[in-house]
């Protein structure tokens, strides 16, 4: 099994709802970084090109840069947790792999030292 690991960074303020109280809008540089997965290598010896895969994530996150999450979809619906984008993220880039790549998990920080991981719908 193989792993490529692709990385993103993108600046956004949210203001989560933790116990029914709102917090203050703050911003965040908000790292992404996404796992992804292939047994076998393609005749390039690539499990995918990773310039696609960086694409595909660029795509997402240029959604959310320079934006307040709370105002845009889907947030403006879904409480803009870590956990939350993470499983966003997810759920986005796995619409985009080849069919013979899998997405592993997801990673995201919106502070150092902090990570939220979505690990997929049957991982748990």
């Amino acid at each position: 099994m193989y792993e490529l690991h692709i990385e993103a960074v993108f600046s956004a303020a949210h203001a989560i709802t933790v116990g029914g109280v709102r917090e203050h809008l703050h911003g965040h540089d908000w790292n992404v970084i996404a796992c992804l997965r292939g047994a076998e290598l393609d005749d390039d010896g690539l499990v995918c090109d990773f310039h696609t895969i960086e694409d595909h994530l660029h795509s997402i996150t240029a959604r959310f840069n320079s934006r307040n999450l709370n105002e845009t979809p889907p947030f403006d619906r879904v409480n803009p947790t870590a956990e939350l984008v993470a499983k966003h993220f997810y759920d986005e880039l796995a619409k985009a792999l080849p069919s013979d790549v899998t997405l592993g998990w997801v990673k995201i920080s919106e502070s150092p030292g902090c990570w939220a991981v979505y690990l997929g719908p049957n991982r748990a």
